[in-house]
């Protein structure tokens, strides 16, 4: 990677070069075009997820309680509908209300980032002429065997066949390549390099058909580069089972919804050796609320902890609670009783799109999921006035305001920032689709328990990072399929999943180009404090860090993780797209009196219902929809 590369196309500073200097009105895509002619969000590398800039109005509005934006231009739009957030439940609110009312209807949807999705996010990384597509964030359908026929009614209607799935992912990929888990200690925190053929926990069974590992796990304990002590009490906590609690059959859930799982390492196993707590507080990735110091037993063993099947080992103790049941179909594999399987190539950005091309038809080519994956978006016909549904995106919402009387008002002024202008448009009906904590900050008048019940929620940060390669040869040659890294920012590393749909084709051949995707659920800098405590924390420091800061990390444990003769990190890496999420999964049930209409205002997110999933976003969305005061 090239100077230039690394600190001016990477970081994506040619995109926003001068975007001040152009005359923008606020009310399309306009000065995008003109400012980049090929502008294509996407393919934008370096800070992504929540962008530099993305959060800065809605910080300003929630952090200093800012007012004043100065001379509000009244854009003299009216709409039907104003949808605050364009994640996919702020689309799929624009969805059902286009199709309720009308594809006549007036809609806008508008939303703080450079690109529509949220969480969702698809990063392209173009390696050698290929392109290689990877998420950002939010990445399957989950849970299928329980949706419901509306639910998969709707999944149908926007292109998306969810039989598909049963041919695009490649289950069988990991065994041909021989590819399985691994644990990576990092020299600065464990004292050497060292890469172990084991993963020591179970949070690797969440890659549908990554090969188990092969060395016993008395051997793998002894190649960590711990005392002789640690080795002893990481292999008695990876060893232990339900027969270590002298607890009575019938009191183990109960038992173990109540004690931390912290305490438990320490007073019932004996624990205190400080690199062994650390791996312990670092093998749940992003499936968890937050650092395993702070949560439950239950929640810990069935969220990927030290271990190795947590249901067979503790299955009376999690009961029904654990996230997945391993089934062995093939010998060697992990497989699951749910198959998690029902990916696109880059993730639920592939649902948003699908979204977005049934609300804008012009917006590009393709008809269902399996065209618009390699389709490439046309962003300057987003925001076009001959359109019935607008999406404009760098606005931030910052009041939404009644005309009089909620109870009976048939109006709301919406007021947005725009490269630091602000805007007003006029609409009959909103529906909020942004994170459900910001709304007492945006929404003008709420009721007190309302604003109460909104404010107690708060967000688990996330970062998700994609890396392009030209080749993973070093992933053959190491029989590397996933590694844990308790050690690295990035806790689990490994490839791109193996799906093919379409005209997308995933990477074949360790000598073609992929993507490694690097992830975390980032913990508080104070083991033990609460979770809120330390989900801010976390956010603070990932929202400090520069792209520089997270490219010589990346640079480190790649280096670290990977023998020299096999991979070197200027010739072989090519791109870094660092998705950063400050406020990712929701923590915090705000309930039936958080998401309640407020006159002509309703409130949608998968946030509304304490959860980060796609399909319960849709279903707020509708929900939302459905209480509209028309």
């Amino acid at each position: 990677m090239s100077e230039i590369t690394r600190r001016d196309f990477v970081n994506g500073s040619l995109m926003v070069a001068g975007a001040s200097m152009l005359p923008f009105n606020g009310s399309s895509q306009a000065a995008m075009s003109a400012m980049v002619p090929d502008y294509y969000p996407p393919a934008l590398t370096g800070l992504r997820g929540s962008h530099p800039g993305s959060n800065d109005s809605a910080h300003e509005r929630a952090w200093e309680g800012r007012e004043d934006w100065g001379t509000s231009t009244n854009l003299d739009e009216e709409y039907d509908l104003v949808v605050v957030g364009g994640g996919i439940s702020g689309l799929a609110a624009g969805y059902f209300f286009q199709k309720e009312y009308g594809g006549n209807r007036k809609i806008l949807i508008l939303d703080n980032h450079d690109d529509f999705g949220g969480h969702a996010k698809r990063n392209e990384h173009h390696i050698d002429g290929k392109i290689r597509i990877g998420q950002g964030g939010s990445e399957s359908f989950e849970g299928t065997g329980d949706y419901s026929e509306f639910l998969l009614g709707v999944i149908k209607d926007i292109g998306i066949d969810m039989d598909l799935f049963q041919e695009t992912y490649d289950v069988g990929f990991y065994k041909r390549e021989g590819l399985g888990p691994a644990m990576f200690f990092n020299k600065a925190v464990f004292g050497e390099d060292k890469l172990v053929k084991h993963p020591l926990c179970d949070y690797t069974g969440f890659i549908e058909g990554m090969m188990r590992p092969t060395l016993a796990i008395e051997d793998a304990v002894r190649e960590t580069p711990l005392s002789a002590e640690g080795k002893e009490q990481l292999l008695r906590v990876i060893k232990a089972d339900q027969s270590v609690l002298d607890v009575p059959k019938e009191q183990l859930r109960e038992y173990a919804r109540q004690t931390n799982y912290f305490d438990f390492l320490k007073n019932t196993l004996g624990v205190d050796d400080p690199l062994v707590l650390q791996i312990a507080r670092h093998t749940s990735v992003d499936y968890t609320e937050g650092g395993l110091d702070a949560i439950s037993m239950a929640a810990a063993l069935s969220s990927g902890a030290l271990g190795d099947d947590p249901y067979v080992a503790w299955g009376d103790t999690i009961g029904e609670d654990a996230y997945q049941k391993y089934v062995r179909k093939e010998e060697g594999m992990y497989l699951t009783q749910d198959p998690f399987i029902h990916h696109f190539p880059d993730g639920n950005a592939t649902i948003a799109r699908c979204l977005v091309k049934k609300m804008i038809p012009n917006v590009g080519p393709g008809e269902n999921a399996a065209e618009i994956v390699t389709s490439k978006f046309e962003y300057e016909e987003l925001d076009k006035d001959s359109n019935p549904v607008r999406l404009r995106l760098n606005s931030t919402a910052v009041n939404v305001k009644h005309k009089g009387d909620p109870q009976t008002a048939t109006e709301v002024f919406v007021n947005y920032i725009n490269d630091g202008k602000s805007y007003v448009v006029k609409a009959k009906n909103v529906v909020m689709g942004c994170y459900n904590m910001m709304i007492p900050f945006i929404v003008s008048g709420l009721p007190e328990d309302q604003n109460a019940a909104l404010r107690s929620q708060s967000k688990v940060p996330l970062q998700y990072s994609t890396v392009g390669l030209r080749h993973w040869r070093m992933l053959k040659e190491l029989g590397l399929g996933i590694a844990m890294c308790p050690g690295n920012i990035h806790t689990a590393v490994n490839m791109d999943y193996p799906v093919s749909i379409g005209d997308y084709e995933y990477t074949k051949s360790p000598h073609e180009p992929c993507i490694l995707h690097m992830r975390a659920a980032p913990r508080g800098d104070t083991v033990g404090a609460p979770l809120r405590q330390q989900f801010t924390e976390a956010r603070y420091r990932m929202l400090a860090m520069e792209f520089s800061d997270y490219e010589q990390e990346i640079r480190e444990h790649l280096n670290g993780m990977f023998p020299g003769e096999l991979f070197d990190f200027d010739r072989d890496v090519t791109s870094i797209s660092v998705n950063r999420w400050a406020h990712g999964y929701s923590y915090g049930d705000i309930g039936p009196v958080g998401r309640r209409p407020f006159g002509r205002i309703t409130i949608a997110n998968s946030d509304a219902t304490d959860s980060s999933l796609a399909n319960n976003a849709i279903m707020q969305a509708y929900r939302a929809v459905t209480e509209l005061a028309l």
